[in-house]
């Protein structure tokens, strides 16, 4: 996310690193790596206790739904900022370590949530829901990942790990580094494969069913990792590459909104299509419905 230049807001924030590295001591205490991933755990904890929070005192359950959508996004997005760092400093199999383990955990901890706007859009395909709802959810979405960003930048002022070491205030680049077209085409058919994926397992319901469609997610997020950055979340690139150099509005609207959403809406024609059923599904499965 492209920063404007912090002002007195970084002279307050250096003034309190001080006395909270004189509290920590050294800000090379801790591995790195380790540092990372406290800063993810705390994030994981403090959505969760959120989510917890949300459930008990908000009665209404479509003001419920959507500051669960906010939660979910602002937790997704607060990790995937801080694994920007991890593939930055401990390469993309590191990454994707932790993208495998945080996945697992989103699935079984988001309830109703899912933190991406095409979701929305594929109910409202299936006329599960109507275009007010999903605009309202995809705009708490896209708030909770926005916002979020200020939380992160906090962290990152602390400087505890030498790989936070500038990263607060500092410009950012794009991931494309693709042609627009084929950077929609990728984000797109890499979706498009992901929501097929979880389609079928939803259905079939094999036994770790769960850690399979995060396996197969990650996968393709790494395969398109050096090519549009693998993102396959409209609310995702935006919170982290939105205002970044290197790409135009426009071109960030094409890739990463229109091609991930147009994969995903392909995917609900595409499942139903007799000939995709019986090869991802068979034809036992196919006759019982």
């Amino acid at each position: 996310m492209a920063l404007s230049p912090p002002g007195p807001q970084k002279t307050f924030l250096n003034a309190c690193l001080k006395l909270c590295r004189r509290a920590a001591g050294a800000s090379s205490m801790l591995p790195s790596l380790v540092v990372s991933a406290l800063f993810i755990l705390l994030t994981l904890v403090l959505a969760h206790a959120a989510r917890r929070l949300i459930d008990n005192i908000i009665k209404d359950p479509f003001i419920r739904q959507l500051l669960q959508e906010f939660i979910a996004a602002a937790e997704l997005c607060g990790c995937c900022f801080e694994l920007i760092i991890v593939a930055d400093n401990f390469g993309v199999s590191t990454y994707a370590v932790f993208l495998f383990l945080l996945t697992i955990w989103w699935s079984l901890n988001w309830g109703d949530a899912t933190a991406c706007p095409y979701t929305h859009m594929e109910d409202v395909v299936k006329g599960e829901t109507d275009i007010r709802t999903a605009i309202i959810k995809s705009f708490f979405e896209l708030s909770g990942g926005m916002l979020v960003f200020k939380y992160v930048q906090l962290l990152w002022s602390l400087e505890i790990a030498e790989t936070h070491r500038d990263r607060a205030f500092s410009d950012c680049s794009t991931d494309l580094q693709v042609p627009v077209l084929y950077g929609a085409a990728i984000e797109g058919v890499a979706t498009c494969l992901c929501r097929l994926a979880s389609k079928t397992l939803s259905d079939l319901g094999p036994r770790f069913s769960t850690a399979i469609d995060s396996f197969i997610a990650t996968s393709l997020v790494v395969a398109a990792f050096d090519y549009s950055g693998g993102y396959f979340n409209p609310v995702l690139a935006t919170s982290l590459k939105y205002g970044c150099h290197g790409n135009t509005l426009i071109e960030h609207v094409v890739v990463y909104w229109m091609g991930a959403s147009l994969g995903a809406i392909a995917s609900v024609y595409l499942y139903r299509h007799p000939t995709v059923q019986k090869l991802l599904i068979g034809e036992e499965k196919e006759k019982e419905e």
